[in-house]
């Protein structure tokens, strides 16, 4: 099968690898239909992962239809249409137990595309299926669904969850790549008094407005100040930083008020100062994380039912053989105006058969 390895810091290539198969019973193999490229892609293809080996097939997201399981798997057979989760559970350990399965113990975890073989291919091997994969309706479109493999729940869970938003806070989103437009999106269902997006392109401030940001500004023309002016010097009730990088984050921490919290959801590959000095007295919270997963379910049922804009995100798609067209398209967001890129489309018909039998035909 074809698929995405990466070989060493700004260098990958689509190319021949084996094809996925059974480890162990717990496991599925999934025909990949759609796939995307994420944030952490990026930082990955840096070199800012550096649990990221040469050899490994890159991704973490996917909608395909399961072609072979193994002898423990009961939630899923061959012909199922799945979204694979960013996230594998084992479901034994003590986190998976709390729903914490962002940091399992068990083998789990962000494994795909991480530590194992991922996404970005032909055919996955998703270990722990009967937690990692989950059936999808036949009127859900591939091409949104697989925004829930990460970039939604990570936005609800790690930003808005974590950030504690409640009606009638003052949210401050820094970021307005994919991360941040569904911050947007998931802070809204708990009607906060108003949102502000801090960006550096105008065309993803103005993706921000389509989507219910009640003010923007551009990162370089003092945002700071526009977050003193709409709060009456108090500062925001909650920020999230969804960029990943040291200016932001302290950016974050300048713009919130006493009491105030602070969700981190950027990828970070470089140290970021932690001015204690000025917070320690403020009493502020800071939130880190990883996304359990725990929330997908209740996403999926809100994209069948019409109340997640996720087709609103995806701007450029391409055939699954063109991933590194589509990577080079994503890495120029600011030239591009790439939000999200969704490569593969739907393929409901698909009868299932095994990998090695579909490449023998």
């Amino acid at each position: 099968m074809k698929a995405l390895v990466f070989h060493e810091p700004g260098r990958t290539s689509w190319q021949d690898v084996p094809d996925p198969a059974i480890k162990d019973a717990a496991d599925a193999v999934v025909r990949v239909e759609a796939v995307t490229i994420c944030g952490t892609d990026l930082h990955i293809v840096k070199g800012d992962v550096p649990e990221v080996t040469p050899g490994r097939v890159l991704g973490h997201e996917a909608v395909g239809t399961v072609v072979e399981i193994g002898g423990d798997v009961r939630t899923v057979r061959p012909g199922d249409r799945v979204l694979v989760s960013c996230i594998s559970a084992c479901g034994r350990c003590r986190f998976c137990r709390e729903g914490r399965y962002g940091q399992c113990r068990g083998g789990g975890g962000w494994v795909l595309g991480h530590t194992i073989d991922g996404t970005q291919a032909e055919y996955v091997r998703v270990p722990f299926a009967d937690l990692s994969v989950h059936p999808l309706p036949h009127a859900v479109d591939s091409r949104e669904a697989v925004l829930l493999a990460d970039i939604f729940p990570t936005s609800y869970e790690v930003g808005v969850l974590n950030g504690g938003v409640r009606p009638g806070d003052t949210v401050v989103v820094v970021g307005a790549g994919p991360i941040g437009l569904a911050a947007i999106t998931t802070a809204t269902l708990y009607s906060p008094f108003r949102i502000i997006v801090v960006d550096l392109a105008e065309s993803r401030l103005a993706a921000a407005r389509d989507l219910g940001a009640d003010a923007t500004a551009s990162a370089r023309e003092g945002p700071e100040q526009l977050v003193e002016d709409l709060t009456e010097g108090l500062g925001a009730d909650v920020v999230i930083e969804a960029v990943g990088v040291p200016e932001a984050f302290e950016m974050c921490t300048r713009m919130v008020r006493p009491g105030g919290r602070v969700a981190n959801i950027g990828v970070h590959g470089k140290p970021a100062v932690l001015h204690l000095e000025d917070l320690w007295i403020k009493d502020v919270t800071i939130t880190t994380g990883l996304v359990d997963t725990s929330s997908t379910p209740m996403l999926l049922r809100m994209l069948a039912a019409g109340r997640l804009p996720a087709a609103a995100l995806v701007t450029h798609s391409f055939e699954l053989d063109r991933m590194e067209e589509a990577y080079d398209v994503f890495s120029r967001a600011a030239d591009t105006g790439a939000l999200k890129v969704v490569l593969g489309g739907p393929r409901h018909d698909a009868v299932a058969v095994p990998p090695q039998e579909e490449r023998a035909r």
